[in-house]
C-alpha cells in the first residue's frame, strides 16, 4: 500500500534508534512522493517528463504528481464555512468559476467602480506606425517588423508618458529575444535616453534590487521601465500604483505553453470531466493573467493609469469579451483596432485630463463612497458570488 511508505519507513528509522536521518533524505523524498500517490488519485495526474521541452537533446526524467482539478484545493473551505463571499476584480467570465470549482452560487453579481474620474485609459493596438499587425503568434513573433514596431511603440509612450512605465511579455524567452532585437536596432539605446530599464529575471534577489531601483528612479524623477513576464512574480503580487505606473503595455496574449504535459493532462481532465472546451480555457486563462498583468497600475480610487493590450487578437470579440467589466466600461469603440500613432494622441489627451483639478470627494454618479441606495441602483462589474 503506498500510502502507508512514509509511515513505515519513520517507524523503521524509529526502531533502528537512527537519529542523523540526512543521509536518508533521497530515500524520505521517495517515500514522501509514493505517500501522495497513494492517497489521492481523483483528480491527480502522474506526469512523465523524459527531457526538457527547451532542450529535447539533453536527458533531464521528472516524475511529478499533478493536481488537475482546482475544485479539491477550495472544498475544505466549502465544507468548513456556511457562507462564503469570492471577490476580485478579475472573475471573468464569471459562468466559469463554478464549473471549475464545483459549486452552486447563491448569488452572483457585478458592481461598477466608483471613481470620481475616469481614471482608466484601456486601448486595444493592432498595427503599429506603418500599419504592419501587431502578434506574438508564434509564425509572427520573430518577424523584424513586429519587432520594431513594438520597440517604436515602447519609444514613443516613453518620450510621452511621465514617471513610470511597465511592460509585460508573453515568456521570459520571448523578452530576452525582443530585448535583444532592440538593442541591435539602437531602440533600447533611444528608450534609454529618455528613461532607465530594468528587466524581471528568474533570480529572486535580482528582481528584488530591479524593482528597488526602479523605484527609486520615479521618486527620483527620471523615471524608468520595468520588463516584466505574465505569470511571473512581479504579475502576480506587485504593485506598481500612483508614479510607479502610469502606463502597462501588454506585449501580446499570454497563452500558457500548450505542449506541456501538464497543461495537456489538465486539458483533458477539463473536456471529460466539466465539459469545457480547450480553446475556451486557454482564452479564459490567458486574458485573465492579462487582466492581472494590466491591474497592477490602478490600486486605489485616486490613482490613473493607461493600459495598452498590443496584439490584434485583442480586437476579436471573443478575446476582449472576456476582460473584466471594470475595463471593458472604460474600452470604447474610439480606443479599438488602434495603430501607434493614434494610441500615443489618446495617451496625451488623457494625460492631459489627468492633470486637471478635480473633486476629490465626488458626486452625482461620480459618487466615491457609496450608500445602500447606491448599490442598490447599480450595474455593477465585480464578480462575487
Amino acid at each position: 500500500m503506498l500510502k502507508f511508505c512514509y509511515d513505515r519507513l519513520h517507524s523503521l528509522l524509529v526502531t533502528l534508534e537512527i537519529t542523523d536521518t540526512d543521509e536518508f533524505l533521497h530515500i524520505q523524498t521517495v517515500c514522501d512522493f509514493a505517500t501522495l500517490i497513494g492517497t489521492y488519485n481523483h483528480g491527480f495526474s502522474i506526469i512523465i517528463e523524459p527531457f526538457d521541452d527547451r532542450m529535447p537533446d539533453v536527458p533531464d526524467p521528472i516524475l511529478q504528481l499533478s493536481c488537475l482539478d482546482a475544485s479539491l484545493a477550495i472544498q475544505p473551505v466549502f465544507q468548513r464555512f456556511q457562507s462564503v463571499i469570492i471577490t476580485s476584480g478579475t472573475l471573468s467570465p464569471i459562468d466559469l468559476y463554478p464549473r471549475l470549482l464545483k459549486f452552486n452560487p447563491v448569488i452572483s453579481q457585478t458592481f461598477t467602480m466608483s471613481l470620481t474620474r475616469d481614471c482608466l485609459c484601456p486601448m486595444v493596438l493592432t498595427r503599429g506606425s506603418d500599419h504592419l499587425p501587431l502578434s506574438t503568434k508564434f509564425d509572427m513573433r520573430s518577424d523584424p517588423g513586429v519587432v520594431r514596431n513594438y520597440g517604436r511603440l515602447l519609444l514613443e509612450m516613453v518620450a510621452a508618458v511621465p514617471d513610470g512605465v511597465v511592460c509585460f511579455f508573453v515568456s521570459y524567452s520571448y523578452m530576452d529575444g525582443i530585448v535583444n532585437s532592440w538593442n541591435e536596432m539602437g531602440i533600447l539605446k533611444d528608450i534609454m535616453q529618455h528613461k532607465l530599464v530594468f528587466i524581471e529575471t528568474q533570480d529572486v534577489v535580482e528582481t528584488t534590487l530591479a524593482l528597488d531601483n526602479y523605484r527609486r528612479a520615479c521618486d527620483c524623477g527620471r523615471g524608468a521601465v520595468f520588463f516584466s513576464v505574465a505569470r511571473g512574480k512581479v504579475a502576480e503580487g506587485i504593485d506598481f500604483d500612483r508614479h510607479y505606473g502610469r502606463l502597462v503595455i501588454m506585449f501580446g496574449v499570454p497563452f500558457q505553453y500548450t505542449l506541456s504535459r501538464i497543461l495537456r493532462a489538465r486539458l483533458d481532465y477539463l473536456r471529460e470531466t466539466f465539459q469545457i472546451k480547450e480553446g475556451d480555457f486557454l482564452t479564459f486563462d490567458a486574458v485573465r493573467q492579462a487582466a492581472q498583468c494590466v491591474g497592477r497600475v490602478i490600486r486605489s480610487k485616486a490613482d490613473y493609469g493607461m493600459m495598452i493590450f498590443a496584439d490584434k487578437r485583442y480586437s476579436r470579440h471573443d478575446k476582449r469579451s472576456k476582460l473584466p467589466g471594470w475595463i471593458l466600461s472604460h474600452l470604447g469603440d474610439a480606443h479599438l483596432n488602434l495603430s501607434t500613432d493614434m494610441a500615443l494622441h489618446i495617451a496625451r489627451e488623457f494625460l492631459r485630463r489627468m492633470a486637471q483639478p478635480y473633486d476629490k470627494a465626488g458626486s452625482g454618479s461620480k459618487k466615491t463612497l457609496l450608500s445602500q441606495e447606491d448599490l442598490e441602483k447599480m450595474d455593477g462589474k465585480t464578480a462575487i458570488f
